[in-house]
């Protein structure tokens, strides 16, 4: 069977975080689902040793830096995340490679004949999940491949994650926000006790101070399962990142030369800054803009540098031998970080950033405050109808208010192709709803054409509100002669 039919097959699925209906009611998740399927298929999750990467904000960040550490110190390295930007391969890479196509085919169909075969049997209810198949399918490659080490960023919550079934290393949980209420609870302590299921008894837990409810249910967790616990805090840098004002005043070639990862004609501060580690300075030099990634930034260099820890209880409890990381590795790993649509800059104008639920959206507020006043700026935004849509637009749209005092920015709405998508109607409303101008277009490609348009040369163009609205952009910008930095 070829990758098209696998693919088409994947998405016939469904996708488990859609409205339910009278004919799909919502999907309930249980492991001994997935423990089934994985053990129908050989048990590929206990063939390597994994780390687990759990929170609302930030996980794909932490989990592709990681990753590159662990192939910079040649490491042979698995990366499980989601959702994707343009491809569905692209969950699922090795070494940032990403599953080849046949590879990609030939799994699936071996997923989604065991799952029917199990449920003629009567040992799973019903078809495994989008997600679920997804994950086993990257259990299968990862084990097939013989890695050394895979990185796995949790879907959804933790406790009954698909990915939940391996047994980690090292349990990561970043920064914790309201996000997915309808599936994981309505408080922070409730969200906080689903991600803290991926914690392990007397396994180890790496995550920095944040609300004071999250600290105190991940507390409470920590001390029930008697964890080593690790704050990253002494990774956070306590002077600010140097500005990339600092560097414009050389030529593109000198920068570069400088640090291959920098551009010049970014409008946003980088992440460069000095820490010492192991009694040595340690040059941390991020693709990853944003004040933002050096929290998740520590949570990785804390990961790395408990790798390499021989006295680490799981090794000694497993019988493995620690992880040889040098800061040297550390260095390049973050210097070669690939994560787009994470404040990405396409010049000569496009910002993206993949903020979909209102803790990104601040993210991104406090990111445009970096910006000149003085420069237009046009948003394109659309969102998912299951995301807090009122919020989201209350943190963003003020700051692109034609009415008030900025009277050359913009705001063009256009639906997601997605089921989950919010209507162009909801769009407006929640413009209208503030009192704030905004255009709309038909589609995705329609509003990218406008915003060219109406926005002048030494303006801005930022695209968010979703992942997949973000992919959707960032594949017609690159298509239509736009570069990747």
């Amino acid at each position: 069977m070829s990758y098209a039919a696998a693919v088409d097959h994947l998405y016939a699925l469904g996708h488990e975080l859609a409205p339910a209906t009278p004919s799909t009611p919502r999907r309930k998740f249980d492991l001994a689902h997935m423990r089934a399927l994985a053990a129908a298929l050989g048990d590929p999750q206990l063939t390597f040793p994994a780390i687990l990467i759990a929170g609302t904000n930030g996980k794909g960040s932490t989990a592709s830096t990681l990753a590159s550490i662990l192939t910079d110190a040649s490491y042979r390295t698995a990366l499980y995340t989601s959702p994707h930007l343009s491809r569905v391969n692209e969950r699922i890479q090795i070494d940032g490679v990403q599953t080849p196509d046949d590879d990609f085919a030939r799994l699936y169909f071996q997923v989604d004949t065991t799952a029917e075969r199990l449920i003629a049997e009567g040992a799973l209810p019903h078809h495994p999940s989008f997600f679920e198949v997804l994950t086993a399918l990257a259990f299968l490659y990862f084990a097939e491949q013989r890695v050394d080490i895979a990185i796995l960023e949790v879907g959804l919550g933790g406790r009954l994650d698909a990915t939940n079934i391996v047994d980690p290393l090292i349990s990561v949980i970043t920064d914790i926000s309201l996000d997915h209420q309808d599936y994981l609870g309505n408080t922070l302590t409730e969200i906080t006790r689903e991600k803290a299921g991926i914690l392990r008894p007397n396994g180890t837990l790496i995550t920095l101070p944040q609300h004071p409810e999250a600290n105190q249910a991940i507390g409470e967790a920590a001390a029930t399962l008697n964890l080593h616990a690790i704050s990253a805090a002494p990774y956070i840098p306590h002077t600010p990142a140097r500005p990339v004002r600092d560097i414009r005043h050389l030529d593109r070639s000198a920068a570069e030369r400088r640090d291959p990862c920098i551009s010049p004609a970014s409008p946003l501060t980088q992440n460069h800054y000095t820490l010492t580690l192991t009694g040595e300075p340690l040059e941390i030099s991020s693709p990853l803009a944003g004040q933002h990634q050096q929290r998740n930034l520590a949570l990785t260099i804390a990961t790395a540098d408990e790798l390499r820890n021989p006295t680490n209880p799981n090794y000694i409890i497993s019988n493995r031998k620690s992880y040889i990381i040098t800061n040297a590795n550390i260095e390049a790993g973050i210097r070669h970080t690939r994560w787009p649509g994470r404040l990405e800059f396409l010049p000569p104008n496009l910002l993206l950033d993949v903020a979909h639920n209102p803790a990104g959206a601040w993210t991104l507020r406090a990111a445009i405050a970096q910006l000149s006043e003085a420069q237009p700026r046009t948003l394109l935004f659309s969102c998912l109808r299951d995301k807090d849509l009122r919020e989201m637009t209350q943190i963003l749209f003020p700051l692109f208010d034609s009415s008030s005092d900025r009277p050359h920015d913009h705001i063009i709405l256009a639906p997601i192709d997605n089921p989950r998508a919010a209507s162009v109607e909801d769009l407006l409303a929640a413009a209208h709803a503030l009192d704030i101008p905004a255009h709309a277009a038909p589609h995705l490609a329609a509003a990218l054409a406008q915003a060219r348009a109406i926005t002048p040369p030494n303006g801005l163009i930022i695209a968010t509100g979703s992942v997949y609205m973000v992919g959707e952009i960032r594949h017609l910008a690159l298509n239509q002669g736009q570069t990747a930095v």
